[in-house]
């Protein structure tokens, strides 16, 4: 292949990963369609350059996207089950009980059930409950929802960043580092934790005189939203089980440290145990996000055919020079800022193949740090991701109308303030100043 040939064959390339994330981005196309028009054009690309040296290498990239598609799914199936139990909606109004009216004590209530439930839900879906909970207690107490709402958006994008099944970034990063369930809660979980307490303080200041007086709420028992009391067991079962079969992953030789086979086995036993209709569960699953990845992987895996991303991992390590702190810093912020304006799951599946590239940077910090980015930059502007979107929308439709600037300005806080402690955290973490 001729240096020319080579340099237009990047060039078409890079041109089809980028017009791939405009339309991602812009929302001109679903997401999906996007990604499966570009994976399309890479392929026909990738033939008529030989960039494949075959069909079956070329189909070799749909083969590295199936242990991440079948973690994603088979999460999906086991957690879509228990949404349609109650689990979830229980949890809520059983949080907003405790506050007994208190409007403080309600605040963080939704701020901490938010995370909570997000860390198993997806993300429109969490935003979806929690903004139906929010909506119904506002009018109940005749309180301002924009404070509720926006704050259970910024902890429904923080929460679950410390699980390999908190997010669809999560899992995609998880198994392409080999990092196990395990690993994931000793590298992030105090982080994360502190993070809530740093983020439900920074809302609470921000939004303190908008809270609304103390009321009393009316009498209800969060019982009465589960309606199939044996499922709801079943399903809180299935879901223990699927996390104790990751966190002892490790030790299960016989299913070779695959996670991929532990949610599929797990979706299975709660079809079965559920006795709900496969075809009614399946409707719920995000298959825009399963499609999009697919997709997308698809689409970077072409460009790195090409060579690019290995150049741009060279000039990553020359950057950053032969510094853990340089390169998780670097990492931390550049993903977490391009998350605020693109799809993280874009963000995180462009960069897995540069990190995995950079010889001797290829670390438990730097991983780290792309999850963390990923993850925060998510409700930074209305641009940033489908749960801001969901929330603007939701307040519409209650007559609130937002600006661009208003929502930004409390995203933009919250996300600075999380990324320089989580810079702080990663330091200390991983004692990258320890020489």
């Amino acid at each position: 292949m001729t240096h020319t040939v080579l340099t237009v064959t990047i060039i078409i390339f890079i041109l089809i990963y980028l017009l791939t994330v405009l339309l991602s981005a812009t929302k001109a196309v679903p997401m999906s369609l996007a990604a499966l028009s570009g994976a399309l054009m890479t392929a026909w690309f990738g033939v008529q350059f030989e960039i494949f040296k075959s069909y079956e290498d070329m189909f070799g990239l749909v083969e590295n996207s199936i242990p991440i598609l079948s973690l994603i799914i088979g999460t999906m199936i086991v957690v879509e089950v228990a949404e349609k139990s109650g689990l979830f909606r229980f949890g809520a109004l059983y949080a907003v009980k405790l506050s007994k009216g208190n409007p403080g004590r309600l605040f963080v209530s939704i701020c901490v059930i938010s995370a909570i439930v997000s860390m198993f839900l997806s993300d429109p879906t969490a935003m979806l409950l929690m903004a139906a909970a929010t909506v119904t207690i506002s009018k109940l107490l005749n309180y301002d929802p924009v404070p509720y709402f926006l704050s259970a958006t910024i902890m429904i994008n923080l929460g679950g960043t410390s699980t390999l099944i908190g997010s669809s970034t999560n899992m995609a990063i998880g198994i392409a580092s080999g990092t196990s369930f395990a690993s994931f809660i000793s590298y992030l979980t105090l982080g994360e934790i502190a993070l809530w307490v740093l983020t439900i303080v920074a809302l609470y200041m921000f939004f303190k005189s908008r809270l609304g007086e103390k009321k009393t709420l009316p009498e209800y028992n969060p019982w009465q939203s589960v309606e199939n009391k044996k499922l709801f067991y079943r399903s809180i079962f299935t879901l223990f089980l699927l996390i104790i079969l990751f966190i002892a992953l490790e030790n299960l030789p016989f299913i070779g440290r695959a996670p991929e086979v532990i949610a599929l086995g797990c979706a299975i036993i709660a079809l079965v145990l559920s006795g709900l209709d496969p075809a009614e569960i399946f409707k719920g699953i995000d298959w825009e996000t399963v499609f999009f990845i697919a997709g997308f992987m698809f689409v970077v895996g072409g460009l790195e055919k090409t060579g690019v991303l290995i150049q741009i991992s060279n000039q990553f390590i020359q950057l950053v020079g032969s510094s853990p702190l340089n390169a998780t810093l670097l990492t931390l912020w550049f993903s977490g800022f391009a998350s605020a304006i693109l799809s993280n799951v874009a963000i995180a599946l462009t960069f897995i193949p540069i990190v995995s590239g950079a010889s001797g940077l290829n670390s438990p910090s730097v991983w780290s740090a792309l999850v963390l980015g990923t993850n925060l930059g998510g409700a930074t502007t209305p641009l940033s991701g489908s749960v801001v979107i969901m929330a603007i929308g939701a307040l519409k439709r209650e007559g609130i109308s937002m600006s661009f600037g208003e929502f930004t300005k409390i995203g933009l806080i919250t996300s600075v303030l999380q990324l320089g402690f989580s810079s702080l955290y990663l330091i200390w973490r991983f004692s990258l100043l320890g020489g």
